[in-house]
């Protein structure tokens, strides 16, 4: 009869085995699996800096396209839109001093004026504000000759009244080259800057004949698409009151709750509102003035990298 001491021994042999086994496979395998574990590493890491290199001769690149573009700007846009001047609309807190500079010169270059810029703020389009600002635009301390368009939105009537003092009526207009009374603009932007609505980034904004209208990003919270709304509403009024306007902006902007994404996405919009979605580079900020100059002739379109674009707008002959 077998007896308990016997399994416990057997028990005791077979755990043994066990270990044994383990410690020798473990012994036989470490060589090789830890040889491949490192070859691995190794290739990992020299891929790496691959990728690296390739990475940086890229930038290389990028950075002399992008200086060979900026040198010949001046060239390409030069007296584009001689004897015209443009209004600089900044709509986004995260459009950088660089954009704004650099479409500025450009403009210059291209013979134009630019009568001032606005700085709209991130509450610009608000709901919060909606009653302050319409007791405003439909009470008595408008201008006179202001006369605000009959309508329920808030975000229209603003727009409206907007472009009224901002923009020179264009030729397709009764009113054409009728430009607002300078007194009648400053007392908007005053009145709208009191409301928190806008500021003067320049000492003096004066009416013109185009707008540009540049954004960044997308918008966020729990307002981001009334506010988006707010901004297509005014560039479509500047638009059509004016000889043009131009939306630029970076290519984020394109994304749900960017402002060229929200006018690409409404075919009517789109169609008179020429749209760049790579205006932080100097190839958009030269394609923002060169669809000004197209806008002059009727023609809009969507420029720059983003899908279904054109790289640049046509010459205008």
């Amino acid at each position: 009869m077998i007896d308990f001491r016997y399994h416990l021994v057997s028990l005791i042999a077979v755990f043994l085995a066990v270990a044994l086994g383990i410690v020798i496979g473990t012994t036989q395998l470490n060589g090789p699996v830890l040889t491949n574990l490192q070859n691995q590493v190794t290739a990992l890491q020299e891929d790496k800096r691959l990728l690296e290199d390739e990475t940086q001769q890229l930038q290389i690149a990028l950075d002399q396209v992008g200086s060979f573009e900026e040198a010949v700007g001046p060239a390409l846009v030069a007296d584009t839109l001689a004897g015209r001047s443009v209004l600089l609309v900044v709509g986004s807190e995260d459009v950088p001093a660089e954009t704004v500079e650099g479409v500025t010169a450009l403009l210059a270059d291209a013979g134009a004026t630019v009568t001032g810029a606005l700085r709209l703020p991130a509450g610009f389009g608000d709901p919060a504000s909606e009653s302050g600002l319409r007791s405003y635009l439909t009470g008595p301390g408008l201008p006179p000759g202001i006369t605000p368009a009959e309508t329920d939105d808030t975000g229209e009537l603003l727009a409206d009244v907007l472009a009224d003092v901002l923009v020179v009526p264009g030729a397709d207009s009764e009113e054409a080259g009728v430009v607002p009374d300078p007194a009648a603009t400053a007392s908007v932007l005053a009145g709208l800057e009191e409301l928190g609505v806008l500021s003067r980034d320049t000492s003096s904004v004066a009416a013109a004949d185009f707008a540009v209208l540049l954004t960044a990003g997308t918008a966020s919270g729990d307002d981001a698409e009334e506010r988006t709304t707010a901004l297509v509403q005014l560039a479509t009024a500047l638009d059509a009151r004016g000889s043009g306007a131009v939306i630029a902006g970076d290519l984020a902007a394109v994304e749900d709750g960017g402002l060229v994404g929200a006018v690409r996405a409404d075919r009517p919009v789109s169609d008179g509102l020429s749209t760049i979605d790579n205006a932080d580079t100097p190839a958009g900020r030269i394609s923002t003035v060169l669809a000004l100059a197209a806008e002059a002739t009727d023609t809009s379109g969507q420029y720059g990298i983003g899908e279904g674009t054109q790289p640049v707008p046509a010459p205008v002959p």
